[in-house]
């Protein structure tokens, strides 16, 4: 395999009308889901024959005539999952139709195109966890996901079943999703409500910013606890963009502590002893897909979390 695929066509009439996404899964026979991430990155352009470049998103509508241009990253070939021995993975809850786990900081939800570390699909496969859907092979019964730096409960659907009942309670947003994260600052509210859209950072492909015409984006949050540099937050999303808490605090120049990424102060981030973001998903309520019976289930601290909170309930922070 090349390590870039560079190609560009002209749209013909029988793919007139085709989101972009699927007109380039199509073209190239590769997934919609690595297309929408060629899209996001930037890395595929459309021209019309009026010369008027649209807006490239992977719901835009090709027409005939159009020319899609793309030069980017071959994608890695990801469908042999092997099992891993993750230290900190643990299994919460399991049963023939689902698996709730707490996932530590440093693992992705699933192998994909840059990660080569451990993944919840792997430690699954290394728990022996059998899991059985029509989903990609590297994203067998992921039906949400957590940032790598990110520690926390996900849960995981065994059969198809499920899997689709839990994808269309996370649409619904019928789903509990509530997260602790240490801020820097106190913020103003001590409680209140951040409704800002989300989209791609115009200025570095990795990142996320509040964007005018990005994604509708609702994050709901409670002070417990406030410091001299920093306050203990609880978050209840109501949508689930990628790095929305993250994003969402850094833009009220409240950015996670530990979140270099986002602004976090690098002083106050190594005092604490912190090496990613001080976020961890605590509590996860859905209804069971099998049952309809309401299931919840929560996450202690895991340990460098923990430090970096009793540190600063102690006052031991540095001064100003």
């Amino acid at each position: 395999m090349t390590d870039r695929i560079t190609d560009t066509w002209s749209v013909d009439g029988s793919m007139s009308g085709t989101r972009l996404d699927a007109a380039l899964a199509r073209s190239l026979d590769v997934g919609r889901a690595q297309a929408a991430d060629w899209i996001a990155a930037g890395h595929v352009t459309v021209t019309s024959p009026q010369g008027k470049p649209p807006k490239v998103s992977k719901s835009l509508k090709v027409a005939e005539g159009d020319t899609i241009s793309i030069d980017a990253p071959a994608p890695r070939d990801i469908t042999d999952v092997s099992p891993q021995q993750v230290a900190g993975f643990s299994i919460v809850y399991q049963d023939d139709n689902i698996v709730v786990v707490d996932k530590p900081a440093g693992v992705a939800a699933h192998p994909s195109q840059g990660w080569h570390g451990p993944t919840v699909v792997g430690a699954l496969l290394g728990e022996g966890v059998s899991v059985a859907t029509s989903g990609a092979a590297e994203r067998q019964g992921i039906v949400h996901r957590l940032d790598v730096g990110t520690s926390g409960l996900m849960v995981v659907a065994k059969n198809e079943n499920s899997y689709s009942a839990l994808k269309r309670a996370f649409k619904e947003r019928t789903v509990t999703k509530v997260y602790h994260t240490v801020i820097q600052g106190i913020p103003d509210p001590l409680n209140g409500t951040i409704d800002a859209p989300i989209g791609r950072h115009p200025g570095h492909e990795w990142r996320f910013a509040v964007i005018d015409d990005g994604r509708h984006a609702v994050t709901h949050y409670e002070t417990l606890e406030a410091f001299g540099p920093a306050s203990l937050v609880e978050v209840h999303l109501e949508t689930g963009r990628t790095h929305q808490i993250r994003v969402h605090f850094s833009a009220l120049c409240h950015p996670c502590a530990g979140d270099l990424t986002y602004g976090a102060d690098p002083t106050l981030s190594a005092h604490l002893g912190l090496t990613r973001q001080w976020l961890h998903a605590h509590r996860l309520g859905f209804e069971h897909p099998a049952t309809g019976k309401h299931v919840e289930f929560t996450s202690d601290y895991p340990q460098d979390l923990d430090f970096a909170l009793n540190s600063l309930r102690e006052g031991d922070f540095p001064s100003r």
